[in-house]
């Protein structure tokens, strides 16, 4: 067995060492009015001592007829190895601590009525329109402001950020490479994906976009210049790695590189990166370039469903803004900014043995919470070879850093359930190279509208079956808009409706323009309150659908476990 607080400690040591250089020193003063929570420092749980727990995971899935809804299978399935969180059972029953089976996330209750109906559509679309990230001169404004750090961000009080500083600058060529002032590669490569089901949908509250950066030994040649193509290469055979299945490339003369990319045995030019890895069977890939040395050195490692030592990535959640014609499209102002982080890495079997260790404990003592690990400044391990930060909106809309209670409601998604692959739910669901820039691009530069649905292993429609499972387009089937447009007065799905889905997943991802400025200005009131500890769901009206509190052992009427997406 390993020693997981040690291999806790040692990811953030490994944060630390690695974000350490990143703030420079001198800058911009700190204004008072803007520091809404005087201190983010305190490692502390106020509100909710279970605040890994999503509140989605409270909701009523039997309805007033006795019919089971199942959103649960969205996130708790059989896993894939290296997954080895075998939670597929938790769509069968709730099995909280005893401390969680009272719902804490109080937002959830709050009427906000009065409060939305205060904003004008004028104003919401005003404010959602401020570009919070950057200023017009192009900086990023979060980055000026960290090289004086606040008093109230410093947590170990020596002055300076030593956590992550934002370097994308969200100016994306038609590769996706995010491109510096300078016109510099900065390392950032936006991809489109197929939204993950229920609650990361547009129409459930917010737009958002995932940008991948691998370590620097990915971007260089073997003489330790940056290399376009090394890079590109890289990560194409990281995406081979992550949906494991071949990658078209290229052409790439592969004895630039000296690896047989395509696999067929010698070193020409490859169209192709073959996913060929079985190392028990004697067959495994190489990276190229610097990487390469250093993978046969020990120093990074490949394989399947892992992303390698130095991986990072992303993650803007953002408003929903209005087009000309009044479509819905990705706002500039960031709810939030969500970063992490691959620190160190463990094997199949570390993976294996650390999820047996947590069943054993969860087993032994039902009761006990889940511990974390982490601080504002540097972030928080998820226990699984990453670290994770996140930053929020002040009062005044501009990006702090989240605090501790606030960082851990990111840790129950990318904490150990079986959905995820390597802790992560957007690259394993990258769009082919069959896409509008081979899916290398950002929703800025085309949006979802005509990205056709997505299979399961099965053949079945992905989001199709999800409707058809859950009765409804989020996990509180109070999404109106989606049940009136799919559904009849049975509850059973429009055919018509889902044969338009198949061809656009925007059909049923996008909101109307009236829902979508309702669900900016419900989220608009959280922010003035400052109160993201208690949740953060855009609702304008408390949901009918969710418990205030369950019994133990408390069964959820979901009849048969349903088996993942992928």
């Amino acid at each position: 067995m390993i020693d997981r607080n040690l291999m806790i400690s040692g990811m953030l040591g490994l944060c630390l060492s690695a974000c350490g250089g990143e703030a420079d020193s001198g800058g911009t003063a700190t204004s008072a009015a803007s520091a809404v929570l005087e201190d983010l420092t305190p490692q502390t749980l106020t509100a909710n001592q279970a605040a890994y727990i999503p509140p989605q995971c409270y909701t009523r899935t039997l309805d007033t007829a006795g019919r089971a809804h199942n959103p649960c299978m969205t996130c708790h399935i059989p896993p894939k190895e290296p997954n080895f969180v075998n939670d597929g059972a938790l769509q069968l029953g709730y099995t909280f601590a005893e401390y969680a089976n009272t719902n804490h996330w109080g937002n959830l209750f709050k009427d906000r009525s009065q409060q939305v109906a205060a904003i004008s559509d004028s104003a919401i679309l005003e404010y959602v329109r401020h570009n919070n990230y950057q200023s017009s001169a192009g900086k990023i404004d979060l980055a000026e402001k960290l090289k004086a750090v606040p008093a109230g961000w410093d947590f170990d009080k020596d002055g300076q950020w030593s956590g992550f500083v934002p370097d994308c600058y969200m100016n994306f060529d038609q590769e996706g490479f995010d491109r510096t002032p300078g016109n510099q590669y900065s390392g950032w490569r936006a991809f489109a994906y197929t939204p993950f089901l229920g609650t990361f949908w547009p129409t459930n509250g917010s737009t958002d976009d995932v940008i991948i950066r691998l370590g620097e030994p990915f971007r260089r040649n073997a003489d330790g210049q940056f290399d376009l193509l090394a890079y590109k290469t890289n990560l194409a055979i990281v995406e081979a790695l992550m949906t494991r299945q071949d990658v078209p490339v290229g052409p790439v003369d592969e004895s630039r590189f000296g690896v047989d990319l395509d696999k067929d045995g010698t070193l020409a030019v490859a169209t192709r990166i073959a996913f060929d890895w079985a190392p028990k069977e004697g067959r495994t890939m190489a990276f190229v370039g610097q990487a390469k040395a250093m993978q046969e050195a020990g120093q990074l490692h490949l394989a399947a469903g892992l992303f390698p030592e130095g991986t990072e990535f992303l993650h803007s959640v953002r408003y929903l803004d209005l087009d000309a014609a009044g479509k819905v499209k990705l706002a500039p102002r960031m709810k939030e900014l969500r970063y992490a982080r691959k620190t160190g890495w463990l094997t199949y079997s570390d993976l294996e043995s650390a999820a047996i260790t947590e069943a054993t404990e969860k087993a032994k003592f039902p009761d006990r919470l889940r511990q974390l690990i982490g601080n504002v400044e540097q972030g928080m391990s998820n226990r699984a070879g990453w670290v994770y930060q996140g930053f929020i909106e002040d009062r005044e809309g501009a990006l702090r850093p989240q605090t501790f209670e606030e960082t851990t409601a990111c840790m129950g998604c990318h904490g150990g359930i079986g959905a995820t692959s390597d802790s992560n739910f957007s690259f394993p669901r990258k769009l082919g190279h069959d896409s509008f820039q081979q899916g290398w691009y950002h929703w800025s530069q085309r949006g979802l509208q005509g990205v056709p649905e997505p299979k399961r292993a099965d053949g079945q429609y992905e989001y199709t079956h999800y409707l058809e499972q859950n009765g409804a387009g989020d996990e509180f089937r109070e999404n109106l808009e989606v049940i009136s447009k799919f559904f009849d007065g049975a509850g059973n799905l429009n055919p018509d409706a889902a044969n338009r889905l198949h061809g656009d997943i925007a059909e049923l991802l996008l909101p109307s323009s009236g829902r979508a400025l309702q669900l900016n200005k419900a989220y608009k009131t959280i922010v003035d309150g400052q109160d993201f500890i208690h949740g953060r769901e855009a609702m304008v009206t408390p949901p009918g659908n969710v418990h205030e509190s369950v019994e133990r052992g408390q069964e959820t009427g979901v009849s048969a476990i349903i088996s993942g997406p992928r």
